[in-house]
């Protein structure tokens, strides 16, 4: 089954996850425009990361859909997937850099892995995007020696070595100061606006949010029950949306 709206890259369709008796997601929906930059919002725990791990095929879900350029890939061989993974990017939380690699060998990982080419060429073109994030000169750093903010920047790199179609960010900004994490959203708009991709990203900085965002899914207990731009979730009349977008813990979100 194909999905045949040309302007929708993502389309995520009643998807639908548990483990165990946890009901992670239940019946989420949600649409991502070619070029668009779409952030997805909520509260710890409430499914954020795992539907992005659905969409890039790392989990599968139990029920639904997910269509990439029209393509239904909840269902595909892990062999066809691997083909459709080679569209995507992925900022990991953490950065998820390999501690005993070096810089260069961290943004190459991916090159390695997928392309014919040789430690000359990899570290070339890690040198490219390294210097794309205003990285220069630490191509032969361990990432024990690198900042919270230049592991972010060398995690981007290495997410973009392979110029993707997506990229998807898990909470770009944790765990950095806000100088930094300024930094990290102008990088992101970067990536929009001069590599034309499209993104997903997941956080509960509205900070960051607003500034990168395009448009913004709230997700809440396992579906999405808001979509709009910036503007529009910030005048939401969702008492659960207004609740969390000014980080109030009473009422019904408290649960999450």
């Amino acid at each position: 089954m194909t999905d045949s709206n040309t302007e929708t890259k993502i389309r995520v369709a009643n998807i639908h996850k548990s483990f165990g008796e946890n009901r992670v997601l239940q019946g989420a929906n949600l649409e991502v425009r070619r070029g668009e930059s779409m952030v997805v919002i909520g509260g710890s725990g409430s499914g954020k990361t795992v539907l992005i791990k659905c969409i890039i095929g790392l989990i599968q879900p139990d029920e639904g859909e997910i269509y990439v350029d029209g393509e239904e890939i909840s269902s595909l061989s892990e062999r066809e997937m691997n083909e459709v993974r080679k569209k995507f990017g992925m900022l990991f939380q953490g950065g998820a850099l390999f501690d005993s690699l070096t810089v260069w060998e961290n943004v190459g990982f991916g090159l390695r892995q997928h392309r014919r080419l040789g430690d000359e060429e990899i570290r070339k073109i890690a040198s490219e995007k390294l210097a794309l994030l205003g990285l220069k000169n630490i191509e032969d750093i361990m990432p024990a020696e690198l900042s919270g903010g230049m592991k972010k920047r060398v995690s981007l790199a290495r997410a973009i070595a392979m110029e993707p179609q997506i990229l998807l960010y898990d909470e770009p900004t944790t765990g950095i100061d806000p100088v930094m994490a300024d930094a990290i959203n102008e990088l992101i708009i970067r990536m929009r606006d001069h590599l034309n991709m499209t993104s997903i990203a997941i956080t509960h900085d509205m900070t960051s949010a607003y500034k990168i965002a395009d448009r913004i899914a709230m997700l809440y207990q396992g579906k999405i029950i808001e979509v709009g731009t910036p503007e529009e979730i910030r005048s939401s009349t969702d008492p659960i949306v207004q609740q969390f977008i000014h980080g109030r813990s009473e009422g019904p979100i408290k649960a999450l």
